[in-house]
């Protein structure tokens, strides 16, 4: 795995993004042993400078603690219910702690995003998602994520909404919604809402557990999955401070 720094601030118009959105048809070291040897602790390090799309330092943490410790248990575990039901290959990587995480953005359809020194194919992210809207009547809006984020500007984002998951690709200067190929794709929480939010990235496929509730999506053939990985928040009001999003307990899983 290759690390790279770049950071990008992005905002699209959501609605008109729905109404033009088209569905994408879908040697062995042991795993880090949870009670000796805790994963790297990562916060991202730059501000973010303002760019508009088109609408068509690694830092360890010095001694395990118990939290540390059970968490990464826990997390190992959901690895091995991966492996078990195919969404990833092996439970065997490296495995990054990411500081917890809290912003808010007042700028209905647009999300802004915050990258990571990681530069990754497959992957899982796991995290607990609080977010809150300063409306009754909201945009689509929520805590989210980036991968494959390439200098070119192209990416998957993944958001979760009160209502559903919003998969989206950026190709070129479009963005596209990707389909669903089983599963939900709805949730239904209130405002303010929290959640267990998993993403599994495996080959062509995605895997998106909400509260331990999986739906899976194929990605596109012809854009590559493999580039920066990013945290992200989509605004879905421009009142107060607009969308509010605190992700705690992140991890995250690159295969070896």
């Amino acid at each position: 795995m290759k690390r790279k720094k770049s950071f990008y601030f992005v905002g699209i118009l959501v609605i008109m993004l729905l109404l033009s959105a088209c569905g994408a048809v879908a040697p062995e070291p042991t795993p880090i042993p949870p009670t000796t040897v805790p994963p790297t602790t990562v916060s991202p390090t730059q501000t973010p400078r303002p760019t508009r799309i088109p609408t068509n330092t690694p830092q360890p943490t010095a001694t395990p603690d118990i939290v540390a410790t059970q968490q990464y248990e826990e997390f190992f575990t959901l690895l091995e219910s991966f492996e078990q039901e195919g969404y990833i290959s092996t439970t065997k990587g490296d495995t990054y702690s990411l500081s917890p995480f809290q912003e808010e953005w007042a700028q209905i359809g647009w999300f802004r995003w915050w990258t990571y020194d990681f530069f990754g194919s497959d992957l899982v992210f796991n995290a607990h998602f609080e977010w809150e809207i300063a409306s009754k009547t909201p945009e689509t809006s929520g805590c989210g994520v980036v991968f494959g984020l390439q200098e070119n500007g192209e990416y998957y984002a993944v958001f979760l909404d009160k209502s559903r998951i919003l998969f989206l690709r950026k190709r070129g200067s479009n963005l596209y919604e990707v389909g669903k190929t089983r599963g939900p794709g709805r949730v239904d929480f209130d405002n303010p809402a929290e959640a267990d939010f998993a993403l599994a990235v495996k080959d062509n496929s995605a895997f998106v557990s909400v509260d331990g509730e999986v739906t899976e999506y194929t990605l596109s053939q012809d854009q590559t999955k493999e580039g920066n990985f990013a945290v992200t928040l989509l605004s879905g009001t421009n009142s107060d401070y607009g969308t509010r999003c605190e992700m705690t307990d992140m991890m995250l899983w690159f295969p070896e």
